[in-house]
């Protein structure tokens, strides 16, 4: 969810009311004792005395006023807030009425920042969790079935040694499924810690790519040179997803197109491959979609690429290619 905005506009920094406080208060004395100076202390009367006092009163709750509206007031807010927040108070995600000083309003902002990405994440792992049931739930029933066939075969209708062996054959596929599936969620739970920031440049991911795809053509163009901050294991991990993608589509070529956008470097990489349909380019990026799961897919390479770059402050998006393949945006930092 998108966190709620803080109101821009001018705040006392609390330093200011710190200061303005002590001075209030030392004030008082030196007031006092200038207005006793100046006063002939034998005309004094009961009723001045009581004037003076209650002056002193007045400016006392007027200092309580000051400290408890601009400072205690809103940090007990915010603790109410968080409370609320704690115990599932989505609507408790709101900005305060009141901040009084630029510190408490910067704090608030980062907690708004922060709920909302909590809730975020509190939504994605409950999907996620029900995605990995269902993803593992298919095959552990098929080895179940197929089990249990093996186990009640009697001698009176004996299984055949084809039959056999085609049930064995699933139960072998399955559970090569389910390895697969156990190494991408480890993929992913690596993807999500982020690695110290490495400078890395086109070339030296075209390389990488040319090793582990010897049987394609790997190009590289643009500003080439051009370094981001991204740990090498990360760029294996991001840019081989698509490159393996590409080739299990049908794709021949890769290329890699560098482009610098302010702090940030834009790495386009191009396919020829059979590129993505209208229907699916909306759901590409869902955990465990995939074209091709009748021949092991497991729809998680893209989510797993997400993640990283996330993890290190990038981010990846598809792109709209106007000729035959498919085109991804790569952006990352520069460091």
């Amino acid at each position: 969810m998108s966190a709620p905005q803080v109101k821009p506009k001018w705040r006392p920094p609390m330093a200011l009311i710190v200061y303005s406080v002590l001075l209030s208060i030392m004030a008082l004395p030196i007031v006092c004792i200038i207005w006793f100076r100046a006063t002939d202390s034998a005309s004094l009367t009961t009723s001045a005395e009581v004037a003076a006092l209650l002056a002193v009163l007045l400016v006392t709750l007027a200092v309580a006023y000051v400290l408890n509206r601009n400072i205690a007031g809103p940090v007990n807010a915010l603790i109410v807030r968080s409370h609320e927040i704690a115990h599932g108070g989505r609507a408790a995600i709101q900005p305060l009425g009141s901040y009084g000083t630029l510190e408490i309003a910067t704090l608030s902002q980062s907690f708004l920042d922060l709920a909302g990405k909590l809730v975020d994440r509190s939504e994605y792992v409950r999907s996620f969790a029900a995605h990995v049931s269902h993803e593992l739930k298919s095959p552990l029933t098929s080895i179940r079935g197929a089990a249990e066939l093996m186990r009640d075969d009697d001698g009176e209708q004996p299984m055949t040694d084809a039959e056999r062996r085609r049930f064995l054959d699933n139960i072998i596929a399955d559970s090569k499924r389910l390895d697969l599936l156990l190494a991408r969620l480890r993929e992913l739970a690596y993807a999500e810690t982020p690695l110290p920031a490495d400078r890395i440049c086109a070339n030296d991911v075209c390389r990488m790519l040319r090793e582990r795809f010897p049987g394609f053509a790997i190009t590289v163009s643009g500003q080439s040179t051009v370094c981001f901050a991204l740990p090498i294991e990360a760029a294996n991990v991001v840019f081989g997803n698509l490159a393996e993608n590409a080739f299990q589509n049908g794709a021949t070529r890769l290329d890699l197109t560098v482009e610098t956008d302010g702090p940030s470097a834009k790495i386009f990489v191009i396919d020829d491959g059979d590129g993505i349909s209208e229907a699916n380019r909306e759901r590409i990026f869902q955990p465990f979609f995939s074209t091709r799961r009748e021949k092991g897919g497991t729809g998680m390479g893209l989510e797993i690429a997400r993640t990283m770059l996330a993890s290190h402050g990038g981010n990846i998006t598809l792109g709209t290619s106007s000729h035959q393949g498919a085109e991804f945006l790569i952006t990352a930092p520069m460091p």
